[in-house]
């Protein structure tokens, strides 16, 4: 048996996709149903799964796995922000998260939103 969070209270909902936005990526919500991706120190609202023919699929809720910059975040609770660089990075006052795994090999994190 291995250990699994894939699944665990994820939600999802199609919006229109900004421009430049790209799977795996924080996003924040834009204007008119958009999500559009996020410059650094943004507040995250999802994690785009995909863009196809102008709209994108962003995961709301549950687990999910990003590439962090910076100092590595702790087991616990985070305050989280976006890099700008399609990642997310320790900040104050960012948002805050259960990181349930650090891997400062990969540099990735994996987060409950």
């Amino acid at each position: 048996m291995s250990i699994s969070f894939k699944g665990f209270g994820e939600k999802a909902a199609t919006f229109k996709a900004g421009e430049g936005l790209t799977a795996g990526v924080p996003v924040k919500a834009g204007a008119g149903y958009t999500a559009a991706p996020c410059a650094a120190g943004d507040l995250f609202c999802g994690v785009s799964l995909n863009v196809d023919g102008g709209y994108a699929a962003v995961q709301l809720s549950g687990f999910a796995v990003l590439p962090y910059t910076g100092t590595a975040p702790s087991a616990g609770y985070n305050a989280l922000a976006a890099d700008g660089s399609g990642g997310v990075k320790v900040l104050e006052g960012g948002r805050v998260l259960l990181v349930v795994h650090v891997d400062e090999t990969a540099k990735t994190v994996g987060v409950m939103m």
